[in-house]
């Protein structure tokens, strides 16, 4: 007999809820203003067409990316959300329809064999679309689960060709205060940037996420392209970026640069290490009433565990 031992993170497909309406009618309410990555367009713009990527949606589900949890309900999840370019409340589905996510340049440069720009709609037809199902932690100790469709992050890194001299990956979001007001407040160390080293770029896990819920992102989630590292708080998940960079030396990340004794680069899931003004402990599920126990890495330790071996007397944790 044939015996199948599951990973700890593992759980059958039955589990995840059906699809449903993802989008909440107020999204309908957000026509208007715009952004082209980084250039301006007038507040009157009119509303971007239908996604050319569409076609591409639902994509293939990787049966190896399970649950122990049903998934969030879709209105959940598309109307809870940190982007703080467009506002620090959850409710920024409206605000976010001003980034005009057509068309969508993507710069790659560094310590790469040859720097480029290439737009999103050709990049996202060069490498392979998956769909897996991951859990998503929140540093706020909140927490879903919810179908990510994307590109997996070590493929890009080969597509990219970093030279032997880069260590880390430094990621950038667009910049236009005319359309994100959050941009505005100077306090901020804008653009969000966030950074991985290679050695966690070219894990299984990371995906440049294009898509949720069998459908094209949107806004609010980080449309066109944002990164998912699953087993990290959510603020590493960098969303709607302009720009990938292989650079030699750690680059400083936007959190850490506004409060880096609250977060640190690495940021990695822990229930015994506590954000300063709150525990970690366990996690509120989104759209539910249940508080489940915090898991190492969230979960997905089988996996990296690994990756910080000789790396004890960092700041693995915050």
């Amino acid at each position: 007999m044939l015996i199948k031992h599951r990973a700890g993170w593992e759980l059958p497909e039955s589990q995840a809820t059906p699809e449903a309406a993802f989008l909440n009618r107020r999204s309908f309410l957000a026509g208007g203003a715009g952004l082209i990555a980084g250039s301006a367009l007038p507040l009157g713009a009119l509303a971007q067409g239908p996604d050319p990527t569409a076609d591409l949606y639902p994509a293939k589900r990787n049966a190896a990316y399970t649950l122990d949890r049903p998934l969030t309900e879709e209105e959940d999840a598309a109307n809870y959300n940190n982007f703080y370019e467009f506002g620090t409340s959850k409710d920024i589905v409206a605000s976010s329809k001003r980034l005009v996510t057509r068309p969508w340049t993507i710069a790659i440069d560094g310590l790469v064999e040859k720097s480029l720009e290439i737009g999103f709609d050709d990049l996202v037809r060069k490498l392979p679309l998956e769909e897996r199902l991951y859990r998503f932690r929140c540093v706020e100790a909140w927490s879903m689960a919810v179908p990510w469709t994307g590109i997996p992050l070590k493929a890009f890194v080969e597509f990219a060709k970093p030279l032997s001299g880069a260590k880390y990956i430094r990621f950038e979001t667009f910049l236009n205060p005319r359309v994100a007001p959050g941009q505005s407040q100077r306090w901020y160390p804008w653009p969000y940037t966030e950074g991985l080293t290679i050695a966690e770029a070219t894990n299984e896990l990371p995906l440049l996420v294009t898509g949720i819920y069998g459908k094209p992102i949107p806004t609010q989630h980080g449309a066109p392209i944002r990164l998912i590292v699953p087993w990290k708080y959510g603020f590493k998940s960098v969303k709607s970026i302009t720009k990938i960079s292989f650079v030699a030396e750690r680059p400083k990340t936007f959190w850490e640069g506004l409060q880096s004794s609250e977060y640190g680069f690495w940021a990695n899931v822990n229930p015994q290490v506590h954000h300063p003004r709150w525990s970690q402990a366990s996690e509120q599920v989104l759209g539910t009433r249940d508080r489940k126990p915090t898991l190492l890495f969230n979960g997905y330790g089988e996996q990296v565990a690994d990756l910080y071996k000789g790396l004890e007397g960092e700041k693995l944790f915050m």
